[in-house]
């Protein structure tokens, strides 16, 4: 009986063996497709797919197109065909665009996939993409640091929305050893985004991470929480989202409240942090800029440091004089005000530029080129964090 068994196992150890060597085998003998490479002069962009009739591209570097959309007329970009050769590989190699962070996506006989062979994705709401990294000036605190802090999701209690909520805390190189209290950052992502948008599509880690290491920024924790006041954490998680009627004037600076009284006090209480406004900084993108200015307005002297980056005033807003000028009593460091000249808020930032003009606001107006893009936000959290805690 003992031999049977014995027998047995033996038999069955050979038959796993077998096959696990088997699958390694399949694997080390597949030569690896190279998606993206990147050479001084071109990249190169390869998807195995012998049953195709129809690849193309399409990212943040193939050609545009004018299309018509909920924000008027924007450039997008436009599919490009790939070559098949006779093992069925398809292949297409252009110029290096310009430096910069672009996304893409295969398009097969229809359907849009990433790129298999490219292990650098970004999270955009319910969508992964590929990522493209041109390296260059642009894009060198894109990449990772010598030095590099750690990304904490962090769990608290909203009172104010009666939810238990998730948000990313940064804090730089050497924060769990250097006793140190620490200024304090508060990123706020736009609309579709949530507490990762920008870790993930504003590699905010990394220019932090970069900017502190070459002594350009003072070490910051930074804090991005989710401005979806109707969630408890990003979709991702399938947490239910509760029901939240944004149209009832009730609600109004719902979330804004919710900043002051819940996630600042929670930070304060558990990092080390400097709490006090000479040491809070408040920045935002699109709807989380216009969640910079109303926490600005509606909480004038808590955060010293203001940078509503691509937004600005929209309709009528009989209030905001007075607003300001309170703002403008309670004193600040610094308001810095970013947008692109064919952003579709360009129209409404220039308006705040005005405003905070007419009464008195000592600003920077920042302002490049192209639109509503991580692109854009990406350079002004490069470029204002160096200007914070100074």
């Amino acid at each position: 009986m003992k031999k049977n068994k014995l027998l047995m196992l033996v038999l069955m150890l050979t038959i796993c063996g077998g096959t696990f060597a088997q699958e390694l085998s399949n694997f080390w003998n597949q030569k690896p497709i190279i998606s993206p490479e990147i050479t001084e002069t071109e990249v190169t962009f390869r998807l195995m797919a012998p049953e195709a009739d129809s690849v193309k591209i399409m990212g943040g570097f193939t050609p545009t197109v004018k299309m018509k959309t909920q924000f008027g007329e924007m450039d997008v970009p436009s599919a490009v065909d790939m070559t098949k050769d006779e093992n069925g590989l398809w292949s297409i190699t252009m110029p290096v665009p310009a430096v910069e962070l672009y996304t893409y996506s295969f398009i097969v006989d229809g359907l849009t996939l990433n790129d298999p062979s490219n292990i650098l994705l970004q999270r955009d709401g319910t969508r992964y993409l590929s990522v493209l990294l041109v390296p260059g000036e642009k894009t060198e605190n894109y990449f990772e640091a010598n030095k590099r802090g750690d990304m904490h999701q962090v769990w608290y209690d909203s009172k104010t929305l009666g939810l238990n909520r998730r948000m990313f805390v940064y804090t730089p190189y050497g924060y769990e050893t250097s006793g140190k209290k620490y200024p304090v950052l508060y990123l706020l992502h736009g609309a579709g985004g949530d507490e990762d948008a920008w870790s993930t599509m504003g590699r905010t880690r990394q220019i932090l991470d970069n900017l502190i290491e070459k002594g350009l920024a003072e070490p910051m924790i930074c804090v991005m929480p989710n401005g979806n006041p109707n969630q408890m954490a990003a979709i991702t998680t399938k947490l239910p989202q509760s029901e939240l009627d944004f149209r009832d004037p009730a609600n109004r600076n719902l979330y804004v409240n919710s900043i002051v009284k819940d996630i600042v006090p929670y930070v304060e209480s558990n990092f080390r942090v400097i709490a006090d406004a000479d040491h809070r900084a408040i920045a935002g993108l699109s709807m989380g800029g216009g969640h910079t200015i109303s926490t600005a307005n509606e909480y004038p002297g808590m955060f010293q440091y203001i940078c509503p980056l691509s937004m600005g005033i929209w309709g009528e807003q009989p209030e905001i004089d007075d607003k300001l000028k309170g703002l403008k009593e309670a004193g600040y460091k610094m308001y810095w005000l970013a947008c692109g000249k064919t952003d579709f808020v360009w129209e409404s930032a220039k308006k705040l530029d005005a405003k905070l003009t007419e009464n008195g606001l000592k600003h920077t107006f920042f302002v490049t080129e192209g639109g509503h893009t991580w692109a854009n936000w990406r350079v002004y959290l490069n470029t204002f964090a160096p200007l914070l805690f100074k």
